[in-house]
């Protein structure tokens, strides 16, 4: 009687080819397919990394056109509101002249001219008509005296004693300074005040009234 072990031995020896068989039609399909699906498979991990890359650089793109477009619309704006800066500058010398001549006229007093009083009356009127216009192009007059000094708008040209007032406040103004939209334009040429009281903390570290402004005009 056989074995029942040995039956299957047999039977597993019988089922697998011979060492140096050729293989069968089967055998030959399955590692292609084998093959097929593992080239696949590498396929498609390679177009998905293609993917990921292809999508980080159209965000980055993206992110940078979207920057440049708002620094362009800043320089745009920037490039419209201080146009005018080099031109206003050179006008802030005749508004002092005129100032000068109306401070001239009226150091006579009431003995003055009538001439010369109906021509201040006119070069007043020009200054008046030369602030609307340079106020028009966002370019405004400070207007610092009996308050506190503020290094964003101001230049300390000297100290006078006066205790009257706190110590830090503008007491004379020397030249007008103006401003161009949020930039500095000219700072005011202006004499402070010291020898009276403590000012509180506001007036000793002054802040700007509006934001900081750049003197890069």
């Amino acid at each position: 009687m056989t074995d029942p072990a040995q039956s299957a031995s047999m039977t597993d020896e019988h089922a697998k080819p011979a060492a140096g068989a050729p293989e069968t039609d089967e055998q030959r399909a399955d590692a292609t397919v084998e093959a097929e699906v593992t080239e696949t498979v590498d396929r498609t991990a390679e177009l998905e990394a293609a993917v990921t890359d292809m999508r980080d650089r159209l965000l980055r793109s993206h992110a940078e056109m979207e920057n440049l477009r708002r620094r362009t619309e800043r320089e745009v704006q920037d490039a419209k509101r201080y146009a005018v800066s080099a031109f206003a500058r050179d006008l802030l010398g005749v508004a002092d002249n005129l100032r000068r001549a109306l401070d001239a006229a009226a150091s006579g007093g009431e003995n003055a001219d009538p001439t010369l009083a109906a021509l201040a009356q006119g070069v007043e009127l020009t200054e008046r008509e030369l602030l609307k216009t340079l106020e028009k192009n966002g370019v405004k007059k400070l207007d610092p005296k009996g308050k506190p000094f503020d290094p964003h708008h101001h230049e300390a040209v000297f100290e006078a004693p006066d205790p009257s007032v706190p110590a830090g406040t503008v007491v004379q103004v020397m030249q007008d300074g103006y401003v161009i939209g949020d930039r500095i334009l000219r700072p005011a040429m202006v004499g402070v005040a010291r020898g009276g009281p403590k000012a509180g903390a506001s007036a000793a570290e002054p802040t700007p009234t509006t934001e900081s402004l750049d003197r890069t005009v």
